[in-house]
């Protein structure tokens, strides 16, 4: 899913419509927030995955 810069005006035109100017920094923090949290949630996992993964293959 490609969004080009006319998408994007659109969506944020549309959210600070429905929200209003004031709350959109919050809602960019939010989200922001919320981005680094589930990356680093795939992280982890992906490593735990990655020991588990590697701890079988020296039982073989």
């Amino acid at each position: 899913m490609n969004l080009g810069p006319m998408e994007i005006i659109l969506v944020v035109i549309a959210l600070a419509l429905v929200f209003g100017p004031k709350k959109l920094p919050e809602l960019g923090r939010g989200l922001g927030q919320s981005v680094r949290e589930f990356r680093s949630g795939t992280r982890e996992l992906r490593r735990d995955l990655d020991l588990t993964g590697a701890d079988q293959e020296k039982r073989r």
